[in-house]
């Protein structure tokens, strides 16, 4: 398998470059020169498989022969040995035909745990193989620090400084970054929202030089690995509920568009989703271009979903890739408007396109809570505010109440146990291996929004 930019002005490359790559050199995003597809034969042979099992067949061809399969299958086992339930991803049921996806049963007790897991173990197979060490930077909303974290955390291979929002994550998602003492692992709390975190991490890919002085990597969404290994629980999910015999539809919680391009690219590979719904809170700049195609940066608004605050979605310039037919000179058109003017339009054939595949809803801060009242009176289960803003989109903009409708519960409700608690009355436990996250010592630094500063802390610290 070859990988392309999506901008078309930076080499191909095999899996592992692009593994160590993350960001393109010409400022795009790598995505796979084809989708590999299954067919409803291959897709029935998944039923009574592990989660790992399924895994392997799913990536395989984005990845193998580079790395064995012999290799591969223990990165793996490797990976998902650290989930608290055997299914990795299990489902739980909350109507007769409605579904959540259970993403939050990792070590950091978040979906990002899925993938980057996975990652971490990548990263040290192929790091050691060719005896390099990288610094890895990135930005979080408040979920994928502390997977990042975890992942890589007293690994020899790597040196990890991850950037989070001042003040705009919640406690739990906090601490479970900033108490970890592993010697390669740098918290920096920056002044500013996450899109400042996120565009200061773009313009450490984008400085070429600084990018090659301290072989700068990625573990965040724009790591083509990341969506790789996300698409593994559509189809595990979708094989359960009775794919391919049956279309599944499914709704996402998002605001970085990863989670749901990952569900993009399964039906690609010829899973049969009827529906993807994307759910945003007031943070709408997905649900507004979708709708009407104007894709326009307003300022951020904190909510009790802090990791859908967000106004630039990276991974959506993959999906304008596969709508502009891989045209890297339109893509760079839209990007260069949206650097120069804070926005751009989707065209009319290719809205179209997007509008066949994804339908999307916004929901507000008094239906999230309002939902989790309801789940909890309904179903006595807790759920967090993502997972709120998600169930609450789906009872919305489901099409069909014959297809089955899942939402993926992206995290654990105890990373948001004040949210929770105001409408339930009930405080959502830490699991055991958390217990004690309050009273552990914390270690971080304080930075202000301010490149030069970020590039002098990192010389200083790698």
């Amino acid at each position: 398998m070859k990988y392309i930019s999506t901008r078309g002005q930076a080499p191909s490359l095999g899996f592992e470059d692009v593994l160590l790559t993350g960001l393109a050199r010409d400022g795009g995003l790598y995505v796979p020169s084809f989708f590999p597809t299954f067919s409803k034969n291959d897709i029935k042979s998944f039923r009574g498989m592990s989660y790992q099992d399924v895994a392997f067949r799913v990536m395989k061809p984005f990845v193998c022969p580079e790395i064995s399969e012999t290799d591969f299958k223990d990165i793996i086992e490797k990976a998902y040995s650290t989930f608290r339930h055997k299914a990795v991803t299990p489902l739980a049921q909350l109507d007769s035909n409605e579904w959540i996806l259970e993403l939050f049963h990792g070590p950091t007790l978040a979906f990002k745990d899925v993938a980057l897991q996975l990652l971490g173990h990548l990263f040290d197979h192929v790091l050691t193989k060719r005896g390099r060490k990288v610094t890895i930077v990135g930005a979080t909303s408040g979920d994928t620090g502390s997977a990042a974290i975890e992942c890589v955390r007293d690994r020899a291979c790597a040196e990890i400084f991850m950037l989070h929002p001042k003040g705009r994550v919640s406690d739990v998602q906090r601490k479970q970054m900033t108490t970890v003492m592993s010697p390669n692992v740098h918290n920096l709390a920056v002044e500013g929202n996450f899109d400042d975190c996120q565009a200061m991490v773009k313009a450490l890919f984008n400085d070429l030089s600084f990018r090659d002085e301290i072989t700068l990597s990625a573990v965040n969404s724009i790591n083509w690995a990341r969506v790789m290994a996300q698409i593994v629980y559509y189809f595990t999910s979708a094989v359960a509920l009775g794919a391919p015999d049956r279309e599944i539809s499914y709704t996402v919680p998002t605001g970085n568009f990863g989670d749901i391009y990952a569900g993009y690219v399964a039906r690609q590979m010829g899973l049969p989703i009827r529906q993807l719904v994307v759910a945003t809170n007031r943070n709408d700049i997905l649900t507004r271009v979708l709708t009407t195609g104007d894709y326009t940066i307003g300022s951020v608004s904190p909510t009790i979903s802090p990791s859908m605050d967000i106004q630039v979605s990276s991974n959506f310039e993959r999906l304008l890739f596969d709508l502009y037919d891989g045209e890297g000179s339109e893509i760079r058109r839209l990007m260069d408007n949206l650097n120069q003017s804070k926005n751009f339009t989707i065209d009319g054939p290719q809205l179209d396109r997007a509008q066949s595949i994804f339908d999307a809803f916004q929901v507000s801060e008094n239906d999230t809570e309002a939902t989790i009242k309801t789940i909890f009176e309904d179903n006595c289960m807790l759920i967090d505010p993502h997972t709120a803003v998600g169930i609450k989109a789906a009872r919305i903009k489901n099409s069909d109440i014959n297809t089955p409708m899942v939402t993926l519960s992206t995290a654990h409700p105890a990373k948001f146990p004040d949210a929770v608690k105001k409408v339930t009355g009930q405080h959502p436990a830490l699991p055991p291996h958390m217990a004690d996250l309050f009273d552990r010592e914390e270690k971080y630094d304080f930075l202000d929004h301010d490149l030069d500063a970020l590039k002098s802390y990192i010389r200083l610290n790698r």
